[in-house]
């Protein structure tokens, strides 16, 4: 009976609070009318911004990141551009993990790509006095167990 009672209150709330209802509205997108930007200005675009004399590190961390973000392996010019900029931050943990990222990026090309990146970014990692991950031992895990198969009986 309750229940009957309940249910007969509820639909006339319902209809009296009822609002009107809105047709839904179609949405329009607008597309970006620019036009598509070519490698070299993208290029350009990241060295000049890494290159800025007044970038701190948050604006660093930030293009970083933003750079990472994308499904790209950064161009070594870009890559000294940003390494210079840590330097000039006084950042070392920073470079180390803008080279850990790009290795990182590499994927399962990592065997091709990364000795070329580390090719033509060796004299500038020499310059600036920047050691590799393999150098610094960030390579492997330091703290990791062996395999049971690898340790001896």
């Amino acid at each position: 009976m309750f229940r009957l009672i309940s249910g007969q209150l509820s639909q006339a709330f319902r209809s009296i609070l009822e609002l009107p209802r809105v047709q839904a509205l179609a949405v329009v997108r607008r597309g970006s009318h620019n036009e598509c930007e070519s490698d070299a200005d993208f290029d350009s675009r990241y060295e000049a911004y890494f290159n800025r004399p007044d970038i701190d590190h948050w604006e660093a961390r930030k293009a970083m990141n933003d750079l990472f973000g994308m499904d790209l392996i950064p161009d070594p010019k870009i890559m000294v551009a940003a390494l210079r900029a840590c330097r000039r931050l006084n950042d070392y943990a920073l470079a180390i993990r803008f080279l850990e990222a790009a290795k990182d990026r590499c994927g399962d090309q990592v065997s091709t790509i990364y000795p070329y990146l580390l090719q033509e970014l060796r004299p500038t990692l020499c310059e600036l006095g920047i050691e590799t991950l393999e150098e610094l031992g960030y390579d492997k895990p330091e703290l990791a167990m062996k395999h049971y198969l690898d340790m001896e009986k």
